[in-house]
């Protein structure tokens, strides 16, 4: 595992730092996730690999114990808005080495995500996904209604653009204190990371003349204006993505859809597309109407079965639950850590995930890990009277 033996300190949040946790963790990282002592549940469920403490950290002796665990690890993942770690007394100056000033860890990687930048008119405001999209400008491109854009889940801010993200800075971080010796501030927004991950759209509005988001919204090649890049519905409800770009492949995918309907489709219909009108804008409405009539002649996995094995870029739309039983991902109900990293001496075996590890219960190796710190019985004893562990998961 690329990662064995890097320590990792995750402090419990919602979505990109956990996400950034776990792709540490299922490579080879220990990862030790801080939570709220008395807490009997997470919202967290990118769990997996990892080990709870929880404990106060605005207590001294909750206090001390954290400055003692960071100090001894690599990474630190800082997922609250900005000042609040320095409030806490774990800023950034406390571990690493600035202006002259000695700090407890001069190699920790300080890894923080934020929702906006942390310049600028919007860092103490509040946010979610669909904000950071709003003002990243990516979220007024992206498909919808004719009146407004929709928005894909939380994944584009949140996963791509803050914990992915986040996890390449740590990973990059620590590749660069390999030859420094020294470890640094990591800085992701959420908003930067959209951008950053959307550069192919946005660098094209900059240059219209590529004609690839030349149009409207809607009107172009990628969001839904082609009809031969389109989401379809089925005689079952079921949808059919199309994504033949490339004229070899919409010929291809012409010439089997055709073939494959009815023929009294055909007869009434009394059109067929010929593939050298893919980019005759003049052709897409007909050419969008006679797809959508189409694909409504059978169900999703008969069309299917129409394009298994072919280079028509036609792939039925599948459900979760269906995504799980394809053989290509394991037949696991829980995504599979990915990229796989192989090398001569490893073997290609799947791995097993376990999908019950979607849970880990504030606290559940609060002890463990102390013991781990060398605590002795009575800072044992002083986290109780402080009130910064639980009582029914110390060590007495």
């Amino acid at each position: 595992m690329a990662l064995k033996g890097i320590k990792v300190v995750e402090f419990a949040g919602l979505a990109p730092g956990p996400f950034a946790g776990l792709i540490l963790a299922d490579n080879g990282a220990t990862v030790v996730r801080i939570d709220k002592p008395f807490s009997s549940s997470s919202p967290d469920i990118l769990c997996r690999n990892k080990r709870s403490l929880a404990i106060n950290p605005k207590t001294r002796s909750g206090l001390d114990v954290l400055k003692k665990l960071i100090a001894s690890s690599d990474v630190l993942i800082d997922p609250f808005r900005p000042g609040v770690m320095e409030r806490l007394g774990l800023g950034p100056d406390v571990f690493l080495d600035t202006n002259g000033k000695v700090g407890l860890n001069k190699k920790l990687i300080y890894a923080r995500i934020a929702g906006f930048p942390r310049t600028g008119s919007h860092k103490n405001m509040a946010g979610h996904d669909i904000n950071y999209l709003a003002l990243s400008g990516i979220l007024s491109m992206l498909p919808g209604s004719h009146d407004r854009p929709t928005f894909p889940l939380n994944l584009l801010a949140d996963f791509a653009g803050g914990g992915l993200i986040c996890a390449l800075g740590i990973i990059l971080a620590l590749f660069e204190r390999n030859s420094s010796g020294c470890g640094q501030v990591v800085d992701v927004d959420m908003v930067s990371g959209a951008r950053y991950v959307s550069s192919f759209p946005l660098i094209h509005t900059l240059n219209p003349s590529t004609g690839t988001f030349a149009r409207d919204r809607g009107d172009n090649l990628l969001d839904g204006g082609a009809p031969f890049y389109n989401i379809y519905p089925c005689k079952d409800g079921a949808c059919m993505s199309v994504g033949c770009l490339e004229p070899q492949f919409f010929k291809t995918f012409i010439e089997h859809f055709v073939k494959a309907l009815p023929n009294d489709f055909k007869q009434q219909y009394r059109w067929n597309p010929d593939p050298f009108i893919q980019f005759d804008r003049d052709a897409w409405p007909k050419l969008k109407n006679f797809l959508e009539l189409g694909f409504k002649t059978k169900t999703r996995d008969e069309w299917a079965t129409v394009f298994m094995n072919t280079d028509a870029c036609a792939i039925p739309i599948l459900t979760p639950k269906e995504s799980s039983k394809v053989e290509e991902f394991g037949q696991q109900s829980v995504p599979l850590p990915h990229p796989r990293i192989l090398s001569k001496k490893q073997n290609t075996t799947t791995m097993v995930i376990d999908s019950d590890t979607i849970e880990l219960p504030p606290g559940q190796h609060t002890e463990e890990i102390l013991e781990e710190l060398g605590l002795t019985n009575s800072e044992y004893q002083r986290l109780v009277q402080d009130g910064a562990i639980e009582v029914s998961r110390s060590k007495l």
